[in-house]
């Protein structure tokens, strides 16, 4: 790892503590995210089905080659970006999970050039047509796979729109690939409990089964039948037809996954380290440097049972205060403060100490650093400096 890159610049030594490092900086518990990909892994073995991790949430090298099957792969990815840092790194099996762009074809016809099983999603006879155009030009066959709208809770195709789904499926497979379905079942963020979550995971396998059978029905390929969401991915009981679970957040977990049940506090990898930079005594609230700068303005759980502010604040172990929140925040501080309603009582936290503050969402808390500093367990000792990347 070349540390010179990251910025602001890292120089682990054989002593470097939490102690050490200039805050506000991002830290992860290798041992909590080893365990929760352990978790999901024996899951899905479980089901008979193979997991291809999402790397929006990560976008690091290092994090990925512990989360893949392999090094080549299976994984997902949201931007091109990701893709090509990938690509570079020898992962040659990704899906481009983001609907196409005609314009974004020549990136993706770039990557399979050089040898990487790079896919395509759509949900258009537009954006399938422009595949088709862009195959040609290239001289290849682009695979694209037709997205299907599992719960209208964004993009895809609705299966019982069977006109659609085979028209499109007709472009692909008459000039370019047709590689197979692919749904999300973006409405398990919703949360509902055991049962809900359930359903959810049914409807998402049923729409993405039926799709296929459609295609297959009228003569078409669908080779893959992919559904995903972590949510969905730790409470589906049946996978009868699919091929393959796509999962992201899974790695890390954060307020949002644990405010619905699909994880606990404890399993939470992620934090961000920050310092007591000062006191407003009489408001109650304690400062820090650990603005939404550091820990993005994303209030994912304001709609849950419990809202956790802008994060659960904990020491500097990783043990949560109880009903201690970053209640408010500014770009560069961090306001900390007693849940309201709580009859919890502020700790003892004098100008200097550290903290650390679990996130509402992984993916975009994350996005604000340039690296993971790498500990385990109630470790102080960094063990590593991971670097990460952002960009499209």
């Amino acid at each position: 790892m070349d540390l010179a890159t990251i910025d602001p610049p890292a120089r682990l030594t054989a002593t470097t503590s939490l102690e050490a490092l200039e805050t506000p900086c991002l830290v992860l518990d290798a041992d909590r995210m080893d365990r929760n990909v352990t978790r999901l892994r024996s899951r899905l073995d479980g089901l008979g089905v193979s997991l291809r991790p999402h790397l929006k949430t990560t976008k690091s090298i290092e994090v990925a080659l512990r989360v893949m099957t392999s090094p080549e792969g299976p994984a997902t990815v949201s931007t091109l970006k990701e893709a090509e840092q990938f690509a570079a790194a020898g992962v040659r099996d990704m899906i481009y999970a983001v609907g196409i762009a005609p314009a974004k074809l020549a990136r993706v016809a770039e990557l399979r050039a050089k040898g990487v099983d790079l896919v395509a999603i759509l949900d258009t006879v537009e954006q399938a047509q422009a595949v088709a155009q862009a195959s040609r030009n290239a001289g290849m066959r682009i695979p694209a796979m037709i997205e299907i709208d599992c719960d209208g809770h964004r993009s895809g195709v609705v299966p019982a729109n069977h006109v659609q789904l085979l028209e499109i499926g007709q472009v692909l497979a008459a000039g370019a690939e047709l590689r197979g379905v692919l749904t999300h079942a973006g409405d398990s963020y919703k949360g509902g409990g055991v049962e809900a979550q359930q359903r959810y995971a049914e409807a998402e396998r049923l729409a993405a089964v039926e799709a296929a059978q459609l295609l297959r029905s009228a003569g078409l390929p669908c080779p893959v039948v992919s559904v995903g969401s972590t949510p969905t991915a730790h409470h589906a009981k049946d996978l009868a037809g699919v091929t393959e679970v796509r999962a992201g957040v899974f790695v890390f977990f954060d307020l949002v996954m644990a405010g619905i049940g699909v994880c606990q506090v404890d399993d939470i990898a992620l934090s961000v380290l920050a310092t007591v930079i000062g006191h407003q005594r009489e408001k109650g609230w304690i400062i820090t440097d650990g603005g939404w700068m550091s820990l993005s303005r994303d209030r994912g759980t304001s709609k849950q049972a419990v809202d956790q502010g802008y994060g659960l604040v904990c020491d500097i172990d990783g043990n949560a205060y109880r009903d201690i929140i970053v209640a408010d925040a500014n770009q560069e501080h961090g306001i900390i403060a007693v849940r309201p309603g709580s009859g919890a009582r502020l700790p003892d936290l004098a100008v200097g100490d550290r903290v650390r503050i679990l996130p509402n969402h992984a993916c975009a808390t994350a996005s604000q650093h340039a690296a993971y500093h790498v500990v385990r367990g109630r470790s102080h000792a960094v063990e590593a400096c991971w670097p990460r990347f952002g960009g499209w």
